[in-house]
């Protein structure tokens, strides 16, 4: 699995004009799911997105996790993070999971990030959806499990 993830003073997402996830002050992690993702894939990466440390300090250090600062996490599905770009000028979906794969594993992130942490919210899976931010730092990563 993968999460993109943004620190943030403030996110949502829309579907069909209407908000359906927002965050203040955390992170928007947009999230893709390939072929070989599994159980053990979404409980690594949840630890990460809780865990991760890009928060400032008092020093200006990035020492605290989201935990630690009592943030917001939208998780946002994003299939496209699962494509292959490293040849040609479009991209490939070869490593993507299947939808039915990506839909269950991407539930199984929101319901166990729920139970770990009370501030989640969602877009929705499969949806056209509308992501909204306002970027702090910027400060951005890409994380893998």
């Amino acid at each position: 699995m993968k999460a993109l993830i943004q620190r943030v003073k403030r996110a949502s997402v829309e579907v069909e004009g209407n908000v359906v996830g927002s965050i203040d002050s955390g992170l928007l992690a947009l999230i893709g799911v390939e072929k070989h993702d599994d159980g053990a894939s979404v409980e690594k990466l949840l630890h990460k997105l809780l865990h991760y440390r890009v928060f400032s300090d008092a020093d200006g250090k990035m020492n605290h996790n989201l935990q630690q600062v009592s943030g917001g996490l939208l998780l946002v599905s994003q299939f496209t993070l699962a494509a292959d770009t490293r040849k040609g000028l479009r991209p490939s979906f070869s490593s993507a999971a299947p939808p039915a794969h990506g839909e269950a594993l991407f539930n199984l992130l929101v319901t166990q990030a729920r139970t770990a942490w009370p501030h989640i919210a969602t877009g929705e899976f499969g949806a056209d959806m509308q992501v909204a931010l306002i970027n702090d730092g910027p400060v951005t990563f890409l994380l893998e499990s």
